[in-house]
């Protein structure tokens, strides 16, 4: 899948919370050529937002010899070192300083991306004059783990920011065959990850651009009565992607990323996926208990280049639509047809049951 840069910044952006402005690319996008080329100029600009306000600065402990004393003395180690006999004492205290987890990261990523081998030399140039901007802040290797135990405060959206793009090239970057720089894995052909950022765009997308409903994850219950002892303790969970409610309606989203958004056996007319039709309905059967007196309606929601697809259904008594967005146009197109997938009625063809109405 082959989307423009432009488009796929519009999807980073929702997805990782910073909402664009105005339907309007930031200056030098355009200029991108690929993603590796994208993720550096977008690490570039809100890092440069940070400096020119000043880093963050967090407590860092700080163990050294001193002949004034501060903090806590370690004794054990004064003994040890014999460091009385120089006039000195071994203190640990905590000290405000740059070098703090956060810090480490986005200047391990700015190392990372300066390797990439298609990276724009004016890109690289500035990453390299950014990194000295981090002097103070220390080296590290970079691990999965360590984007989880970042703690940031609610003032400190654009570290959150970078923070999830630093992870998103973190997971992307692979060693070249000759182990001298590294390469950007094909994320777009990855169906696990991108499926995930796409999920994150949809739901970012409707609770900002519209307020017609409230946008939520739903953990929905299983309409079950437990037979046996402690059944009920070894169901599945059953959480929407998205769920858009009001008073009236509750539109489940269900978002799938695929290379192919129809399946099918060679020379055979291609399909929506069984099991995709399957879940989204078993959502929707659950709803409806959940949510008596409203009108239940769902929606599979794919992305597409070239192409687009809008069919309505009604299966059993609920209302379905299958939809594929094609990501190769306007965003304003794009961003109108997202919006028409709640709003346009959805076709109905009989009589919904009373639960469903």
């Amino acid at each position: 899948m082959k989307i423009p840069i432009r488009n796929l910044y519009y999807i980073f952006c929702y997805a990782w919370s910073r909402f664009p402005a105005g339907n309007q690319l930031d200056v030098g996008i355009d200029d991108c050529p690929d993603i590796p080329n994208l993720m550096a100029k977008l690490l570039l600009e809100n890092t440069h937002r940070l400096t020119r306000r000043g880093l963050d600065r967090g407590y860092v402990n700080q163990i050294e010899e001193l002949r004034a004393p501060r903090g806590r003395m370690l004794f054990d180690r004064m003994i040890k070192e014999q460091t009385l006999r120089r006039g000195a004492a071994i203190c640990s205290f905590d000290e405000l300083r740059h070098d703090v987890l956060h810090n480490q990261i986005i200047k391990a990523t700015v190392r990372s991306l300066i390797e990439v081998e298609s990276l724009s030399k004016p890109l690289h140039e500035e990453l390299g004059v950014l990194l000295l901007q981090f002097s103070r802040v220390s080296d590290i290797r970079l691990i999965g783990p360590l984007f989880r135990r970042v703690q940031l405060s609610r003032d400190r959206q654009t570290y959150a920011l970078l923070i999830r793009l630093c992870e998103f090239v973190f997971y992307s970057l692979m060693p070249d065959e000759k182990g001298e720089g590294t390469l950007f894995a094909e994320i777009l052909d990855d169906e696990v990850g991108m499926s995930a950022i796409f999920e994150e765009f949809l739901r970012n997308f409707y609770a900002h651009e519209q307020t017609e409903f409230k946008v939520k994850r739903d953990n929905m219950p299983w309409n079950t009565v437990a037979l046996t002892e402690g059944a009920d303790a070894i169901l599945p969970g059953m959480e929407t992607d998205i769920s858009l409610s009001s008073s009236e309606r509750t539109i489940v989203i269900d978002a799938k990323y695929y290379k192919e958004t129809l399946t099918g056996r060679p020379g055979s007319p291609k399909k929506v996926r069984s099991a995709h039709l399957y879940q989204l309905f078993t959502y929707l059967h659950h709803a409806s208990y959940r949510y008596p007196g409203t009108q239940v309606d769902g929606a599979l929601i794919y992305p597409a280049v070239g192409t687009s697809i809008a069919a309505d259904y009604q299966i059993a008594g609920h209302r379905m639509r299958v939809v594929a967005i094609d990501l190769d146009r306007d965003w304003r197109e794009i961003h109108q047809d997202l919006l028409g997938v709640p709003k346009r009625p959805f076709i109905a063809t009989g009589v919904l049951p009373p639960h469903c109405s």
